[in-house]
């Protein structure tokens, strides 16, 4: 009889906690038109775009792509409508769409006004899009998540962002995805199927570890989960499996959301005061800004040295 009433105590607590606890994640999505690793054709744009979308679909995940307009040009400068049109498909499947700069280049490497201007050339494309949606182009992600190496050329470009009505989208989850896509698209191009299901079943494994470590240090961090940023990138790899990953999420309790709501976790409004060449998770950056050590950042899970290889 009391093992009866201790298990009825101990179900109405879990469904509690469960009640009590919304998970949130928004995937962002880098690099868009897509990684190409060199493929020029318009099939190979068109499939790996229209995969993507389908799979993030299919799990109702309500992405948002960070466009390099670089890749709209040829080297002539003529806009190339397939690129165009690959964009066109995440607003019509219903994504939203962010500004990553025109060329992708560092910025702790990169002047300040060369920077400025690559962020503002590189909107035009994408506002245009948007606008005929009725939308409006007002999130920015840093290539390499390198944000300013000082605390001056980081108050900088907030100042310039702002002022260009952009809001910084952070990454909370960072990952070497880029690693596991590169070595997955080389043994496709090779026709080695065996390697590269080895390489997806490990990429997998290796995101889910990922989310469970920041997962942790969120809670050493603020005594609880936050609204969770995860950065991936438009490859061939993702295009295949992210609704494997999705399903990663939705085992562990996450709903899928919007840039938008995610923002409205007050733990965006917490402080960085550490600046430095690195292009870290926010998560890190609030943690080195709390003083926190080496200790602290000891299990991060490592990418397999054979994808590190490639």
């Amino acid at each position: 009889m009391i093992s009866r009433i201790w298990l009825v105590v101990l179900l109405v607590l879990n469904f509690s906690a469960i009640g009590q606890t919304k998970k949130k994640v928004c995937f962002s999505i880098d690099d868009l038109p897509v990684v190409s690793y060199g493929e020029k054709s318009p099939e190979f744009h068109f499939d790996l775009t229209e995969k993507l979308l389908h799979n993030l679909s299919s799990k109702k995940v309500q992405a948002i792509g960070f466009v390099n307009e670089g890749k709209l040009f040829d080297k002539d400068e003529e806009l190339i409508s397939f690129q165009k049109e690959c964009l066109q498909k995440w607003i019509e499947a219903g994504m939203d769409l962010g500004n990553h700069t025109l060329n992708h280049k560092d910025y702790n490497t990169t002047a300040f006004e060369e920077y400025a201007e690559e962020i503002l050339i590189g909107e035009q494309v994408t506002k245009q899009l948007l606008s005929k949606k009725s939308k409006e182009l007002k999130y920015f992600r840093h290539p390499f998540l390198h944000t300013g190496y000082t605390k001056e050329l980081s108050d900088s470009l907030d100042s310039f962002l702002s002022k260009h009505g952009y809001i910084v989208s952070p990454v909370t989850i960072d990952n070497s995805d880029y690693l596991f896509a590169k070595a997955y698209h080389l043994s496709i191009r090779k026709g080695d199927n065996v390697m590269a299901k080895k390489i997806a079943k490990d990429y997998l494994v290796y995101m889910e570890e990922k989310l469970l470590y920041f997962e942790r240090q969120s809670f050493e961090l603020f005594n609880r989960n936050i609204n969770q940023i995860l950065l991936i990138h438009a490859s061939l790899l993702n295009a295949e499996y992210v609704d494997d990953l999705a399903d990663i999420y939705i085992k562990h309790g996450y709903t899928f959301v919007s840039m938008d709501e995610i923002l409205e976790d007050p733990v965006y409004k917490t402080p960085i005061t550490k600046f430095g060449k690195y292009g870290i998770s926010w998560i890190d950056r609030w943690a080195l800004s709390a003083g926190k050590k080496g200790d602290f950042f000891k299990d991060d899970p490592v990418t397999p040295q054979y994808i590190q290889n490639f």
